[in-house]
């Protein structure tokens, strides 16, 4: 087999073992790397490994550092707990208030796995205290996470830039990354609330129960300086980064340092909150990607998508086809740096296209699909539901709307990025 049509494979086998998830995917990759480029392509150790992205392996490990100290500590705890605080007992708005909770924290730094991890548990239980059911709050949970996770102060949205400038091109992290994702997750969020909302209503659920059981049960409780500290340190961050263009990295790493240093949270179980399977995955794949457009795989899978893809219908194509895939592995750490650096030469062979439009449809197609129950977020609220929940039913809901999702992130895509 010749070497082009060999890397393409090897790349193909790890996306379809990524969905058994039975090994780190990112260590297989960085195995399949040296494989390929040490034995077939005779390239040197050092020349496979300059293909792992250091700088985006430092941004991951220091923001999550620092997250992590706000998760030990009950700031991100507060921060939901004021917010539920919102809804004043009302089973209306609840939906809405996790939506934009998940959004803010998402934003905030703890991107959407964070959020959702946080979240998860107490939405649950209120969601079957006020009788709305897990199925709904599990769709306005992540969709509010995923609105916020393309955030620079998030691990995917660090991925994404990290990922768009290995490709030479630059992107507005803010109005090019960030705020498409959260323009379509918001309106994808919009459509399925009104749906769900005039079914709700028929069935009279939305009417507050007289013996105030559909209450919400969360209590506020005082700041601490430990948390008033935390607060301050984020604010530095969001400041530092957006309007003096300090590295997010070396930032972050500082400003946990020094809440570690004042006793804000104690730095070993911080460095336990690093996700390092998602950064070793991403940083893997990354590698093995590297190696394989050295080869000229990459060449192979760009031609095939020029064939049936043009200018006008590139992003629903794509949005389709990440989709489809990231219902069944990561969308940030297999899909995205899969994809994305196909983008450029796709571009050039298509003889058109915008690049951050096609870049702006991978990174919402391969995210609106979440809420499938295979994907860490559904996941996650699959494992918080009440037992008087059927997991059963819920299981299949939750497959059906993910897959679902594919077919309608390529309308979005198409949209917003297209006709747009």
């Amino acid at each position: 087999m010749q070497l082009p049509f060999l890397s393409l494979a090897i790349l193909v086998f790890v996306i379809l073992i990524s969905v058994s998830q039975r090994v780190n995917i990112g260590l297989l990759s960085l195995v399949m790397a040296w494989f390929l480029g040490y034995f077939y392509a005779g390239m040197p150790v050092n020349e496979i490994m300059a293909g792992f992205p250091l700088s985006l392996f430092m941004v991951l490990v220091a923001i999550s550092y620092f997250f992590g100290i706000a998760n030990i500590n009950g700031t991100l705890d507060f921060v939901t707990n004021k917010m539920i605080l919102l809804a004043k007992g009302q089973r209306k708005f609840l939906p809405v208030i996790f939506f934009i909770l998940a959004g803010i924290l998402s934003t905030l730094g703890a991107g959407n796995i964070g959020a959702v991890a946080l979240l998860a548990p107490a939405a649950m239980a209120i969601a079957d205290k006020t009788k709305l059911g897990a199925f709904f709050m599990t769709i306005m949970i992540i969709l509010g996470a995923n609105a916020g996770t393309f955030s620079p102060f998030a691990l995917t949205g660090i991925i994404a830039k990290g990922l768009i400038v290995q490709q030479g091109l630059s992107m507005n992290p803010w109005t090019q990354i960030y705020f498409p994702v959260l323009l379509t997750q918001t309106f994808i969020a919009i459509v399925s609330f009104s749906i769900f909302y005039l079914i709700y209503k028929k069935k009279n659920s939305f009417v507050q129960p007289s013996s105030g059981d559909g209450t919400i049960g969360v209590l506020s409780h005082v700041m601490t300086h430990k948390q008033m500290l935390t607060l301050l340190a984020i604010t530095i961050l969001i400041v530092g980064t957006i309007f003096f263009k300090v590295d997010v990295g070396f930032l972050a790493l500082s400003l946990a340092v020094l809440l570690t240093v004042f006793g804000v949270a104690d730095s070993e179980q911080a460095l336990k909150k690093i996700p390092w399977d998602v950064v070793l995955m991403v940083c893997g794949v990354s590698t093995l990607v590297t190696i394989v457009e050295k080869v000229g795989g990459l060449d192979i899978l760009i031609t095939g998508l020029a064939k049936i893809t043009n200018p006008i219908n590139v992003t629903a194509i794509m949005a389709f086809i990440v989709g489809v895939i990231s219902s069944f592995s990561s969308s940030s750490a297999v899909v995205m740096p899969t994809f994305i650096p196909l983008v450029p030469g796709l571009v050039k062979q298509m003889g058109g296209g915008d690049p951050v439009a096609i870049i702006s449809a991978i990174n919402v197609g391969s995210h609106v699909v979440d809420v499938s129950p295979l994907s860490t977020l559904g996941a996650l609220c699959m494992a918080s539901a009440a037992k008087s929940e059927d997991k059963t039913k819920l299981f299949q809901r939750l497959m059906l709307f993910g897959l679902s999702m594919s077919l309608v992130g390529a309308i979005v895509s198409y949209i917003f990025f297209g006709l747009l």
